[in-house]
C-alpha cells in the first residue's frame, strides 16, 4: 500500500467523526433559539433539577411510546461508524497482505490489533447510532428533550468516537493518554444529557473518579518516557510503541515496574476494573441509552486496548510475573465485587453496567494468562461484549419508553406487552451469560482452556473466576426472568427501528459459529500483543 493510501486509510477514522460533528455543531449553531426563549429554557431546567430529590432515578413519569417520528438529520450520525467500519476492513486487508501500516512520520501506526479495535468501534457504533432516531423520538414524546438541542449530543458522539478511533490508531502513547482523557470530557457531557440532579451527579462522579485514573495514567506514562530517555532512545522516539517494545530490555526495571502498575491503574479505572470503578453503574444508568452502549460495549475495551499496548513493554523488561499476578488480582477482585453487587441489584441499567465489569475482568484474566489462545479468546470476547452490551443498552432505552421505570421490580410481562424489544432484551441477556451459539461462548471457553492449561496457581484462579462467573449468571438470569415473564397486557408496540439490535444480535452468533475471513486477522491481533 502506498504511503498516501495508508495517511488516509489511518487518518478517517478519526476525521470522519470530527467532520460530521462539525456539521451538527454549525447546524445547531445557526439554529439555536433566541436568547429569551434559552433563558426560559435554562429556567426550566434548573428548576427541575432542583425538584428532584438525590435518589430520583431518570424516569418518565408514565408509560411512554415511542412515535414512529425521527429527523432526518439524526441518521446523518450513521455515516461516521460506517466509514469507521470500511476503513477497519480495509485496514485488516491491509495488514495481512503487507504488514503494519505507518503515516505521518510513524505517529499514527496499524497493525492487525488497531484493525480488530477499529471494527469493533464501526459495529458498536452502528448499533447505537441506529437505535438514537427511534431513541431520541421517545425522549422527545416524554418530554425530556427538545430537537433544537439535539445538536449537542450528536457533536458530542461523534467527537467520542473520533476520540476512542485516535486512541486505537496511534502509535504514540503520549497521544494514547491524550485520545482517552479526552473520551472522558466528551462523555461527561453525554452522561449529564438529560441535566435531572441524578445524572449531573452521575457526570460529576465520574469526572472526578477518571480523573484521578488518567491522572496515575499519565504519572505512569511519565515514567515509561522517563526510563525510557534513561535507555538511551531519541526523545522524538521515546514514546513510541514499536521503538519501546524492540528496546523494552534497556528499561530501567523499578522505574518501569512503577510506571507500568500506575498504567494498569489509571487505565483500569476507564476500564471498569478496581479500584476506581465506581463511577461505572452511576454513568451507564444515567446516560442515553445509545451512549449506555458506546461507553459499555467499545470505550471500556479501548481502555483496555492500552493496557494490552503496555503490557507487551513490561512483558520485555520485567518478564511476563509481574503484570500476571498484577492483572490476575484486579481481575477476581472486580469479578467477585461485580458478582455480589449484581446479587442485589434492583436497576437494570445498573445490572448491565455490572455485567460489563464482570466481563471486563474475564478479558484482565485472559491478559493475565498471556498464551495465544487466551489473548484471542480476550480479543474475540471483546467483540462479543461490545455486540451484545450495546443491544442490551439499546433496548433498554426503548423498554424505559414503554415502561416509564428502570426498577427491575416494577416491571413485569414483558414479553406479554411488547414482545419484540423483550426479545432483543432477552437474547442479549442471553448473549451476555455466554450461551450458545453467541460469540461469548466460544471466548469464555477459550478463556477457561487457556487458565487451566497454564501454571497451577493459574488454574486455579480461572476456577475461582468460573465459580463467581456462575454467581454473575444466576443473578442475571434470575432478574431477567422476572422482567420478562408473568402475564401483562400487550401494548400495541411497533416494531420501528429494531434493525440495529436484530443486526448486532446476528453479528454477535455469527461470530460465536465461525469467524470466517477474520481469523487471520484475529490471530494476527493476538500475536501483535503476546509479546
Amino acid at each position: 500500500m502506498s504511503t498516501t493510501a495508508s495517511a488516509l486509510l489511518l487518518a478517517t477514522p478519526a476525521v470522519a467523526p470530527v467532520a460530521v460533528a462539525a456539521v451538527y455543531a454549525l447546524t445547531g449553531l445557526r439554529a439555536r433559539p433566541p436568547a429569551a426563549e434559552f433563558a426560559v429554557t435554562l429556567t426550566e431546567t434548573r428548576q427541575r433539577v432542583s425538584a428532584q430529590g438525590p435518589v430520583v432515578i431518570a424516569e418518565s413519569p408514565a408509560p411512554v411510546q415511542a412515535p414512529n417520528k425521527d429527523h432526518p438529520a439524526d441518521w446523518a450520525a450513521l455515516l461516521a461508524p460506517v466509514v469507521v467500519l470500511l476503513c477497519g476492513i480495509l485496514l485488516a486487508a491491509a495488514v495481512i497482505d503487507d504488514g503494519p501500516q505507518a503515516a505521518y512520520s510513524g505517529l499514527l501506526r496499524g497493525d492487525a490489533l488497531t484493525a480488530w479495535m477499529l471494527l469493533v468501534i464501526g459495529a458498536v457504533a452502528v448499533v447505537a447510532c441506529g437505535s438514537a432516531p427511534a431513541y431520541l423520538a421517545g425522549e422527545r414524546a416524554a418530554g425530556r428533550a427538545h430537537h433544537g438541542t439535539e445538536w449537542r449530543y450528536h457533536a458530542l458522539v461523534q467527537a467520542f468516537l473520533a476520540a476512542m478511533c485516535l486512541a486505537v490508531v496511534t502509535a504514540n502513547l503520549g497521544v494514547l493518554w491524550v485520545a482517552i482523557e479526552a473520551t472522558t470530557i466528551v462523555t461527561a457531557f453525554l452522561v449529564g444529557h438529560r441535566r435531572t440532579r441524578t445524572s449531573v451527579e452521575a457526570a460529576w462522579k465520574y469526572v472526578v473518579i477518571c480523573s484521578a485514573g488518567i491522572a496515575l495514567a499519565f504519572l505512569g506514562t511519565v515514567l515509561i518516557y522517563y526510563a525510557a530517555r534513561q535507555a538511551g532512545i531519541a526523545e522524538a522516539w521515546a514514546l513510541d510503541w514499536p521503538t519501546l517494545v524492540a528496546r523494552a530490555d534497556r528499561l530501567d526495571p523499578a522505574v518501569t515496574r512503577l510506571g507500568i502498575t500506575l498504567i494498569i491503574l489509571g487505565f483500569g479505572a476507564k476500564a471498569g476494573l478496581v479500584p476506581l470503578h465506581a463511577w461505572l453503574p452511576d454513568a451507564h444508568s444515567q446516560a442515553p441509552a445509545p451512549v449506555s452502549a458506546l461507553m459499555s460495549g467499545v470505550l471500556l475495551s479501548v481502555a483496555f486496548a492500552a493496557i494490552l499496548r503496555y503490557r507487551v513493554i513490561a512483558d520485555a523488561a520485567l518478564g511476563p510475573d509481574f503484570t500476571r499476578v498484577l492483572l490476575t488480582g484486579i481481575a477476581l477482585l472486580t469479578l467477585a465485587l461485580a458478582a455480589g453487587l449484581l446479587l442485589a441489584q434492583r436497576d437494570y441499567k445498573r445490572m448491565l453496567a455490572y455485567s460489563s465489569m464482570e466481563h471486563m475482568s474475564l478479558i484482565a484474566l485472559a491478559a493475565a494468562i498471556g498464551s495465544p489462545l487466551a489473548l484471542s479468546a480476550a480479543l474475540l470476547h471483546i467483540a462479543g461484549h461490545g455486540l451484545a452490551k450495546s443491544v442490551a443498552f439499546c433496548a433498554s432505552g426503548r423498554i424505559l419508553h414503554l415502561t416509564g421505570t428502570t426498577r427491575i421490580g416494577r416491571i413485569r410481562g414483558l414479553f406479554a406487552q411488547a414482545p419484540v424489544s423483550a426479545g432483543a432484551f432477552g437474547l442479549a441477556v442471553v448473549a451476555l451469560m455466554a450461551f450458545p451459539p453467541f460469540s461469548l461462548f466460544a471466548s469464555e471457553l477459550g478463556i477457561a482452556r487457556a487458565g487451566f492449561a497454564a501454571s497451577d496457581a493459574l488454574a486455579w484462579a480461572t476456577a475461582a473466576a468460573l465459580l463467581l462467573v456462575l454467581i454473575a449468571f444466576a443473578a442475571l438470569a434470575a432478574r431477567t426472568a422476572r422482567m420478562l415473564l408473568g402475564p401483562g397486557e400487550p401494548t400495541g408496540e411497533s416494531p420501528y427501528m429494531l434493525w440495529p439490535l436484530a443486526v448486532g444480535l446476528a453479528a454477535c452468533a455469527a461470530l460465536g459459529i465461525a469467524t470466517g475471513p477474520l481469523t487471520d486477522l484475529l490471530h494476527a491481533a493476538a500475536q501483535t500483543i503476546g509479546g
